[in-house]
């Protein structure tokens, strides 16, 4: 499994938010690239960025943040937010962001994703937020009628890479991650999962791994943000420990 450190992009600047409410947002870096770098120098293998002001616009508005980013570090960037086209799709990627991930357009259209995923292979990702077992889109500001599930299947052998499974209601609050609802959606799937939300402390990485053992699905690894920030989850051991085998 692999550790996708987040940063989450605010008007510049890296936060974190509360089960994420863009009024409740904490800064921990007014340098996003400084941050990236922070996280690539202690040995991640990927970085898992956001753009939250992206999300509620539905355009992209951290730009010059990401760039920056992708400027300083060699690691490979997924990002996600504001992205609902597939020009805004190819501009990302090929201003150097290895994976894009689409929210809000997989619920709203997701024809449009399974184009992108045909066009650009092993470079799309579906992020899935869900708020009670149901997803929300808008920067999670509205809550559908469909379940996480429902949704991620929609993607079966459309050359998604993979789905980023956040909950909002644990997001940014450190009560610890949803390990059931992550494994129940890789297991209701053939895509890799990546579990996102309330990871607080090695005891939920050592919960997401034992319970993905004996499942069939397949979970890539885990986001992990405010617990990093705040040192209550040490890179180096987080990183070390999920490389391991159970």
């Amino acid at each position: 499994m692999i550790l996708f450190p987040a940063i989450d992009l605010k008007e510049g600047q890296c936060v974190r938010l509360y089960k994420g409410d863009m009024d409740q947002a904490t800064v921990f870096n007014d340098s996003p690239a400084a941050q990236a770098l922070e996280f690539e120098d202690q040995g991640c293998e990927w970085l898992h960025l956001v753009d939250l002001d992206g999300a509620f616009a539905g355009r992209p508005a951290n730009a010059e943040a990401v760039k920056a980013i992708l400027a300083a570090v060699n690691v490979p960037v997924q990002l996600g937010g504001g992205i609902r086209d597939l020009k805004t799709i190819e501009q990302w990627l090929k201003a150097g962001i290895k994976r894009v991930i689409l929210g809000t357009i997989a619920l709203r259209d997701p024809e449009i994703v399974k184009e992108a995923a045909r066009i650009f292979p092993d470079q799309i990702a579906v992020g899935i937020d869900a708020r009670g077992g149901m997803v929300a889109v808008e920067g999670w500001a509205e809550t559908s009628d469909m379940s996480a599930i429902a949704l991620g299947e929609k993607f079966e052998d459309a050359g998604v890479c993979s789905i980023i499974y956040t909950d909002i209601d644990r997001d940014g609050t450190m009560e610890g991650l949803n390990v059931q609802g992550t494994v129940d959606l890789a297991n209701a799937l053939t895509i890799p999962v990546i579990a996102s939300g309330g990871v607080a402390s090695m005891n939920d990485l050592i919960d997401l791994k034992k319970a993905a053992k004996g499942g069939s699905g397949v979970i890539e690894g885990a986001i992990s943000g405010r617990a990093l920030y705040d040192h209550r989850l040490d890179v180096v051991e987080a990183i070390s420990f999920l490389k391991k085998d159970l």
